[in-house]
């Protein structure tokens, strides 16, 4: 039996870049709506190349096929603050990854998400050795739970880490959650941004699949 599991942080307005006022009422208009306002980068979102002007393209001209795939799951709920992921914290996985595949990086930082100092100012980060591999083996995609691959404060750093990633045709999805939910090592990972016209990234809805086959699932070395 599949199993999906929801890995995505809900917007809830107070929250860094989220802001909702309500534009309709059943009792007045006799419908509810609301106005949202939202940072394009808040919550769990998709970097769009434009970004850090790793590349031309703009949210809405991300492909749906890089949008989804077979992921490998990383457990490493003991990253330290401020670490610098590499090649080695990945495991087994590390020889196993195909050109096409997706990897997911469990931290467990989401359940820090609503301390929004230590959320976005110690945060686990991926090193260039490690953004580097990513692209040269072909992933797909790199989900993680901080809210950016990189340090926020240092523009050097998370400037270049952006670029060598999406310049090099990794998407990246930022500010997962629920990953310590996930069961099993290899899933079927969506996550798909609404389409801004030239937005330079988005918030998604971010899912897993469990208990379907994803192998030949949109590798890059199969055909049509």
């Amino acid at each position: 039996m599949s199993r999906f599991i929801d890995l995505t942080l809900p917007l809830v307005p107070g929250h860094r870049g989220v802001a909702m006022e309500v534009s309709c009422t059943v009792a007045q208009e006799g419908w509810n709506a609301a106005i949202w306002h939202l940072y394009t980068h808040a919550g769990t979102h998709m970097d769009a190349p434009l970004h850090f002007a790793a590349g031309p393209a703009a949210i809405d001209q991300q492909a749906l096929e890089h949008c989804m795939g077979p992921a490998w799951v990383v457990r490493l709920p003991q990253a330290a603050p401020k670490a610098s992921l590499a090649i080695v914290d990945l495991g087994d996985v590390a020889a196993k990854l195909r050109a096409g595949d997706s990897l997911l990086l469990q931290t467990g930082w989401s359940r820090y998400a609503a301390d929004p100092v230590r959320y976005r100012d110690e945060l686990p980060r991926i090193s260039e050795e490690l953004a580097q591999w990513c692209v040269a083996k072909g992933v797909k995609l790199l989900g993680v739970e901080p809210p950016s691959i990189a340090d926020v404060n240092d523009l050097a750093e998370v400037t270049r880490i952006h670029t060598i990633l999406m310049g090099g045709g990794v998407t990246v999805v930022e500010g997962l959650a629920n990953l310590d939910q996930l069961r099993q090592e290899r899933v079927f990972f969506v996550a798909v941004p609404l389409k801004l016209a030239g937005g330079d990234g988005c918030p998604v809805r971010a899912f897993a699949i469990e208990g379907i086959p994803v192998e030949g699932w949109l590798h890059k070395e199969e055909g049509p």
